[in-house]
């Protein structure tokens, strides 16, 4: 009986391991897609400012040139 109680246990102690690991990468794929989302709006808001004419300030003199 001792050995079923101990493997009952150790299910139990993987059950919730599992449980923990799921969450984690539940709230990570979360993240991920936020970051993608604000990856591709800063994409996008960089190529209207190219497709403007405008030089990233990088690219610009100082205006004590």
């Amino acid at each position: 009986m001792d050995r079923v109680e101990g493997l009952e246990e150790r299910v139990a102690h993987l059950i919730r391991a599992v449980e923990d690991l799921s969450d984690v990468v539940a709230r990570q794929s979360r993240d991920i897609d936020r970051l993608l989302r604000l990856t591709q709006l800063l994409a996008e808001r960089e190529a209207e400012r190219e497709a403007a004419g405008e030089a990233p300030a990088a690219n610009q003199k100082p205006p004590h040139w």
